[in-house]
């Protein structure tokens, strides 16, 4: 009994790995949301599901392969995955996950920028240059801060658009009818909405990179099928939630403009006074948050491990070197310049873009690994792959 408990607290924690990875900053503040679903009409209700899905079978397949073959960071487990070609794909995945880490922390930048810009009033261009020196300062001095404090942080923003999102669903649901009806008079049709629903969906394939080094937490590799259809539970019941909340402002012509259409509901639905503050402050931590982990990441990328202090040497309260921070400064800037092109903009244009490029590096590829390996079943490859590696090879019996 205590190992089945055990199994399904891992189980539940890596969903979440994936639920806290996909809501962030840009989530919560209801752009991404507003761009790939809501704009394609009354399908929007039906679509979150079917990104969810499709996601999940693709986290399922590659946690379950890396726990197989015992390969838990995202180069080894590419080599492994990839095979013979592996000198090929393995480095257009890293040219695709280095697109990523640009795009991602401008978004943030932006999602933070566009936030404090509506509720203050000041220029777009100086709350993200406010917003990139804070996520600067943090990134130099407070990473480890962060890191410590990001659980918390992504249980805040979910506790946060509960308080925001289901009051106002409830008191203003006929308006979820009214939205529903204009949406039937625009006759986008089903394609548009499937076709969006994929795009969104592919674009988080890139997040295979920083999902396969969980897979060392499973006992057996099924256990990864069990945890991806539980976050896919999760993840769309959010993702519905944030669909009808924003439903109810889908009528007011003004709402198709907005950058953060998460404060604009606010601004017109109940308990503004309370709620706007609060999911500001969310918005703006949990683009900070992102940000901040992935340009520690790109500093790690491009500066490597730090070395080892000398035996009985204490590791001082800050410690970074002179090529770490001239990095950091280096992602800021770029990412502010990104960010320039706009929220809107970037979600609706650079994510797509990243898309794309992960049809070819992951999507195709993989449906060729699926049927070729027989979802990875097919006798005799596990082995030989994982002696080429020196890892030690999985018991025949473990599917």
């Amino acid at each position: 009994m205590m190992k089945k408990s055990k199994t399904g607290a891992i189980a539940l924690g890596v969903a979440f790995v994936w639920f806290t990875t996909h809501f962030g900053g840009g989530f919560a503040s209801g752009a991404q949301i507003y761009s790939y679903f809501l704009r394609y009409g009354a399908w929007c209700i039906l679509m979150p599901l079917l990104a969810m899905a499709y996601n999940g079978v693709f986290f399922a397949y590659s946690l379950r392969f890396a726990r197989k073959h015992q390969t838990y960071d995202y180069r080894s487990y590419n080599d492994a995955f990839y095979g013979r070609f592996a000198p090929i794909f393995s480095n257009l995945f890293e040219l695709l996950y280095l697109c990523v880490m640009c795009v991602a922390p401008a978004v943030a930048f932006a999602t933070g920028g566009a936030t404090l810009s509506q509720l203050t009033g000041l220029p777009y261009l100086l709350c993200t240059l406010l917003i990139g020196v804070f996520i600067f300062v943090v990134a130099i001095f407070g990473t480890d801060l962060v890191r410590r404090v990001a659980s918390i942080l992504s249980i805040c923003i979910i506790v946060g658009l509960l308080i925001v999102y289901v009051p106002n669903i409830a008191v203003n649901f006929s308006e979820i009818g009214n939205a529903i009806q204009q949406m039937g008079t625009e006759h986008l049709g089903i394609g548009p909405a499937l076709y969006s629903a994929f795009i969104y969906g592919t674009f988080q394939l890139s997040n295979i990179a920083v999902f396969v080094q969980h897979a060392k937490s499973f006992d057996q590799p099924g256990e990864a099928v069990k945890s991806m259809a539980v976050g896919v539970v999760v993840n769309t019941l959010m993702m519905v939630m944030v669909v009808l909340g924003l439903m109810t402002i889908y009528t007011n012509p003004d709402a198709v403009s907005q950058s953060v259409p998460t404060l604009f509901m606010v601004e017109n639905g109940v308990g503004a006074s309370f709620m706007t503050p609060l999911i500001s402050l969310l918005i703006i931590l949990g683009a900070v948050s992102t940000a901040v982990n992935m340009v520690a990441a790109m500093v790690q990328r491009v500066c490597g491990e730090r070395p080892a202090l000398p035996a009985g040497e204490k590791e001082p309260r800050f410690r970074f070197s002179k090529k770490e921070v001239i990095t950091a400064l280096i992602c800021c800037i770029v990412d502010f310049g990104i960010a320039q092109f706009g929220l809107l903009n970037l979600i609706q244009k650079a994510y797509s873009g990243i898309a794309y490029l992960a049809i070819p590096v992951i999507l195709i590829p993989y449906i060729i690994h699926m049927i070729v390996t027989r979802f990875d079943t097919k006798s005799g490859t596990e082995d030989r792959k994982a002696s080429a590696r020196g890892a030690k090879p999985m018991p025949a019996k473990i599917k």
